[in-house]
C-alpha cells in the first residue's frame, strides 16, 4: 500500500514483517515512525480498501486458511491481509463444512428440481398424457417429497416440448361413448333437417 505525504511517496510495511514494526514504514533503507495522524489516515484507506473488495483468488483463500489452521486468530489475519473479519469468518465456515474454500459459481434462483426429478415429470406426464400439471405436481410431492407450484411443472414440461398440461374443461368421452356417438351418427347419416 502507498500512502502520499509532503510529496513523496512511502511504502507501508505491515506488522507481520519482522524488519518493520507497527506504526512505522520504510523509506529507502530507513525505518520512520509514522505521526497519529497518518497510522489513523492508513487505516482508514485500509478499510476503504477491504470494502472495495470484490472476490477472493484461490492464492489468497489458501493463504488465510493456512494462517488459522497455524493457530492464528481471525481477527489476527484480517488485520494481516487487510480483509474483513465476516469474509474471513464464512470461508472458515465453508471450510470447516466440506473442506472446500474454492467459489461456487451459481447465477441466479437455486433450481427446486433436480434433473432427476424433471426426468421422473417427463416420464410419467409421457405416460399419462390426461394429468394436468396440478396433478404432476402431486405426483412429484408423493414420490419424491420434493414439493412444486404447477406454474414449475408446467415450465419444466415446456423445456422438453410437453405443453397444454391444463386441466380439461369438459369430461373426456371413454370408448363406449365414442361408439355410441358414432352408431348414432350412422343411423341419422340420411336424415332430413326438417326430421
Amino acid at each position: 500500500m502507498q500512502i502520499t505525504g509532503n510529496h513523496q511517496m512511502a511504502r507501508i510495511v505491515r506488522h507481520n514483517d519482522e524488519s518493520v514494526r507497527e506504526g512505522y514504514m520504510r523509506n529507502g533503507d530507513k525505518e520512520v515512525k509514522l505521526f497519529t495522524s497518518a497510522l489513523k489516515a492508513f487505516q482508514c484507506n485500509n478499510r476503504i480498501v477491504m470494502a472495495q473488495r470484490k472476490h477472493l483468488n484461490d492464492f489468497l483463500r489458501g493463504r488465510i486458511i493456512g494462517r488459522l489452521e497455524c493457530g492464528r486468530t481471525q481477527l489476527e489475519v484480517s488485520e494481516e491481509l487487510g480483509i474483513a473479519q465476516s469474509v474471513i469468518s464464512r470461508l472458515w465456515q465453508r471450510f470447516q463444512d466440506d473442506g472446500n474454500v474454492s467459489r461456487c459459481y451459481s447465477a441466479g434462483r437455486p433450481r427446486v428440481t433436480t434433473p432427476n426429478e424433471d426426468q421422473y415429470l417427463a416420464v410419467t406426464a409421457k405416460r399419462n398424457r390426461r394429468s394436468t400439471a396440478s396433478d404432476l405436481s402431486r405426483q412429484l410431492s408423493s414420490a419424491t417429497g420434493t414439493t412444486v407450484s404447477r406454474q414449475t411443472v408446467y415450465r419444466c414440461l415446456g423445456h422438453i416440448g410437453l405443453y397444454a398440461r391444463r386441466p380439461a374443461r369438459c369430461v373426456p368421452l371413454t370408448a363406449t361413448h365414442c361408439r355410441l356417438r358414432l352408431a348414432r351418427s350412422r343411423e341419422h347419416v340420411l336424415w332430413t333437417p326438417q326430421q
